[in-house]
């Protein structure tokens, strides 16, 4: 998939995002009090959402050595506050890091 087509999944996914947080119900609080973690060396990410109700995951997105491959996407599971969002990446250039939180 190019580079085009992967910004095209990376905008529908942040609108789906922004939809999910609009609609969710009020007696919802989203996580709070989030960090993450990012090792490069090791090839890993990791957040932790310490209050609030609701799930988080930690997202990376990576840029492909080889152009034509273009970006990589990355996540976690989605685990309750209080728990840690694992995930292993690639040795590829990474471009950005957050964390995904809902509910």
């Amino acid at each position: 998939m190019n580079a085009r087509k992967w910004s095209a999944v990376a905008a529908t996914a942040t609108l789906t995002t922004g939809m999910v947080f609009g609609t969710a119900p009020s007696a919802f609080a989203a996580p709070s009090d989030c960090s993450y973690q990012l090792n490069t060396g090791e090839r890993w990410a990791s957040s932790y959402c310490a209050s609030g109700t609701g799930e988080h995951r930690i997202h990376v997105l990576q840029r492909h050595f080889l152009p034509e491959v273009g970006l990589i996407p990355i996540e976690g599971p989605w685990v309750p506050a209080g728990q840690t969002s694992f995930t292993g990446i690639s040795p590829h250039t990474t471009i950005s890091v957050w964390i995904d939180t809902r509910g």
